[in-house]
């Protein structure tokens, strides 16, 4: 029996997860993202910037297609591509009511496999989960890339968002809902302070993905952390930071910055300030909540009071 390639694996793995992941959020889930004033406005100004008049624009995973309608203020033509026939529905009719929505065509197809009849000078591509998550926007952008260039050559368009930065912080994290004690995913704003989370450390970057190179869709990362506040680490926030658009006239980016996502650990661990920690964790980009949750690790590597105390002395008795 020949051996499954990978690519054949990984058409398996987007088969079984296509019931519930990206392809099929539901339309209610879409309106949420439109009434998302941050989501909205950076990347409102983020193709204002990228798109010039008489560009042409690509858009993978349309959704209601406000971002293809963005892009149609200055650009001469739009594809927009959804693979939800219930989306496909509601762009249509959504844009029909806007002007410059005739420049956009909804196209019902598979963003793995679409591909423009004509080159293209800029791709929009918002699958945008925390930490490239469950949606598969990694994945959809390195296929895109190798059959654009297989068709037509050349150089590749710009992609929108540009890039993402990721990062990682040790919390000790409350799970008490009205003395109810449930260790769950909790998705948090980025601008509320929750007092709940004590935050132990300072944040470590983990991973810079920039979209016009080749990007992997496997993350690995192992680092270590100095503890600024004594308590209980039970948690790892992860944050993820989209680079929109670079703007070098003006040294600056568009960015839009996903809801944190705290994740709490399997094995809690008690901490002082000065400790140092090991973390570590890995995931595929597209992959569920739980293939990350089970590889998270943290650990002591550094006891600050043991390596404070005396020689010959116990650290409870220094």
């Amino acid at each position: 029996m020949a051996q499954t390639s990978l690519e054949d694996t990984m058409l398996n793995e987007r088969e079984i997860e296509s019931c519930y992941l990206g392809q099929f959020i539901p339309v209610h889930y879409h309106h949420n993202m439109l009434m998302d004033q941050n989501r909205m406005h950076g990347f409102k100004s983020a193709i204002n910037y990228a798109v010039k008049p008489g560009m042409k624009v690509l858009e993978l995973g349309g959704g209601t297609g406000v971002l293809s309608w963005f892009a149609a203020a200055k650009a001469s033509k739009v594809w927009c591509v959804e693979f939800n026939p219930d989306m496909v529905k509601e762009a249509r009719k959504m844009l029909a009511m806007n002007p410059n929505g005739e420049k956009v065509e909804v196209v019902h197809a598979d963003a793995f496999e679409y591909l423009p009849p004509e080159p293209v000078d800029v791709v929009i591509c918002e699958m945008i989960h925390v930490g490239m998550l469950r949606e598969k926007q990694v994945e959809v952008m390195e296929s895109f890339k190798r059959r654009y260039l297989a068709k037509f050559g050349g150089a590749l368009p710009m992609f929108l968002p540009e890039a993402v930065i990721m990062a990682v912080q040790p919390l000790q994290q409350e799970y008490d809902f009205e003395g109810f004690y449930a260790p769950i995913v909790q998705f948090q704003e980025t601008t509320v302070i929750h007092p709940g989370t004590v935050e132990l450390a300072v944040p470590a970057v983990y991973s810079v993905m920039d979209f016009s190179q080749a990007t992997s869709t496997q993350v690995a990362w192992a680092g270590q952390f100095r503890v600024e506040k004594s308590g209980t680490l039970n948690a790892l926030r992860f944050i993820t930071k989209n680079i929109l658009a670079v703007v070098p006239e003006e040294s600056s980016t568009i960015d839009w910055l996903n809801h944190y996502m705290t994740m709490p650990l399997a094995e809690p661990v008690q901490v002082r300030a000065g400790d140092i920690i090991d973390v570590s964790f890995s995931y595929r980009c597209g992959g569920s909540l739980p293939s990350l949750q089970a590889t998270m690790r943290a650990s002591i590597a550094v006891d600050a009071a043991a390596a404070m105390a005396p020689a010959g002395r116990s650290p409870a008795f220094a």
